[in-house]
């Protein structure tokens, strides 16, 4: 990365300090070589070394000691090499994973876990203290510098790891920007374990599709002919231009296009079905493997882009945070899934997923955009991705999904965007709901749902 001038100043001014110290501590670091752990590790090498080259004759105890001690340090050298493995930053995903295959195949990696763990949050503790008192290193020091130092820190450290005294330079006249500090992976992790700690949250009973459609009917959203009841594979008839899918599903695991008995659309495997025996078949097999985890499914309507050609709705997934749209995700699945993400701006961006199998995409419209965002303003809650299908001449509501799937590889700019779009959003619905905002149609779905449950008591 390329300095600034005020960057290569500062860094010219301390390196003439430290020019007048490192003879002294390269003295030091001589010392410390004879006790190093390489250092004994290299004895029983050493020894053999010298008694082959003294042409001295070893005897049978001393050279089962020796053995032994190569044993301990050999072993000592594969753990070594272990943890340098998961330290050497040059490292590609597919070699640690490689790597951490290996040592599951060798019976050494439950063993090896807390050591794993243990050296991971040793080091970042190291990092954390080193960048913070960086930074305090120039609490006195002109704004300018400072400025520059904290900003360089900022972008090393968790929101978590950010000490008070930065957050505190951030709150003052002229203050750095905290962008760094907004994660999007922080936020909707934070608000899963919420949901562990109040059972419920308010988006996630528009997980059920039943009550999702709903709800965005009473908000004249356009949705699919539905099926109302849950059916089990025994009661599901023959039929075409249906959808089949699980009621609790994800991932577009268990989901079925059904063209025609003899032409049906396996989603998830990306492979043609040319019976409905084959149709059953692999619903039972999404069901013993667990892909499904229960034996209850929807049927709706099958939305096409193209109905005379077959071709199916391309998937329109916006993450809305309370009234705003920040990403979009235009999925193709026939012949093949594709994927293309959008900006609310209608300008592509790369978030760091799907790389291997990006399309050009076609995008929304302004007005559609427009149309999530006034759907989302009326859940109270600060995330949901809202999906759509887009039909022939309209977008068509598909579902709600409150924790989209692998969200944690989304690339840093991408991260701290979304994280931003979900601070922003919490803080506007607790001033909305301060000044009383109702929820209205949110609340009333959920009455008329309890009050059926109840059997109307």
């Amino acid at each position: 990365m390329t300095q600034s001038k005020d960057e290569q100043k500062l860094a010219y001014k301390e390196k003439q300090i430290s020019l007048k110290k490192s003879i002294k501590e390269d003295q030091k670091a001589m010392k410390h070589i004879a006790s190093s752990k390489t250092w004994r590790m290299s004895k029983p090498y050493r020894r053999v070394k010298q008694l082959l080259f003294n042409n001295q004759k070893i005897e049978k105890n001393e050279l089962k000691d020796v053995i032994e001690e190569l044993e301990r340090a050999l072993l000592q050298a594969e753990e070594q090499i272990n943890e340098l493995t998961l330290k050497d930053t040059g490292q590609t995903t597919l070699a640690i994973q490689h790597h951490m295959r290996t040592m599951k195949e060798k019976g050494d990696l439950v063993a090896s876990l807390d050591k794993i763990v243990d050296d991971k949050t040793s080091y970042q503790a190291n990092y954390r203290e080193a960048l913070i008192f960086a930074a305090r290193l120039y609490m006195r020091a002109e704004q300018k510098e400072q400025q520059l130092i904290y900003e360089k820190v900022l972008s090393g450290l968790s929101i978590e790891e950010i000490p008070e005294f930065m957050i505190r330079s951030g709150l003052e006249k002229d203050a750095i920007p905290l962008q760094n500090a907004a994660s999007f992976r922080g936020s909707l992790n934070m608000r899963m374990r919420k949901k562990q700690l109040q059972d419920q949250l308010p988006e996630w009973p528009l997980d059920d599709k039943t009550i999702a459609y709903q709800f965005v009917d009473n908000l004249n959203i356009p949705t699919p002919q539905v099926e109302t009841t849950h059916f089990s594979l025994e009661d599901i008839k023959k039929q075409e231009g249906i959808v089949i899918k699980p009621v609790d599903g994800a991932g577009a695991r268990g989901v079925y296009l059904v063209h025609s008995i003899d032409d049906i659309y396996d989603v998830k495997h990306s492979v043609s079905l040319t019976s409905w025996e084959a149709l059953i078949s692999q619903m039972q097999n999404d069901l013993k493997t667990e892909a499904v985890s229960e034996d209850a499914w929807l049927i709706e309507q099958l939305i096409y882009e193209d109905k005379t050609n077959k071709i199916p709705a391309r998937d329109m997934k916006f993450y809305s945070f309370y009234g705003k749209v920040s990403l979009i995700l235009e999925i193709k699945r026939d012949p093949e899934i594709r994927q293309c993400w959008w900006l609310p701006t209608g300008k592509r961006v790369d978030t760091g997923k799907y790389e291997e199998s990006l399309f050009l995409g076609h995008g929304v419209t302004k007005e559609e955009i427009e149309m999530v965002e006034a759907l989302s303003k009326n859940i109270p809650a600060p995330f949901l991705r809202i999906d759509f299908l887009a039909g022939e001449d309209k977008l068509v509501f598909g579902e709600f999904t409150p924790k989209p799937g692998n969200y944690e590889e989304f690339n840093q700019p991408i991260d701290q965007l979304l994280g931003d779009y979900f601070l922003d959003a919490e803080a506007r619905l607790v001033n909305d709901l301060l000044q009383g905002k109702q929820f209205e149609v949110y609340h009333e779905i959920f009455k008329n749902n309890v009050t059926e449950n109840d059997g109307g008591k």
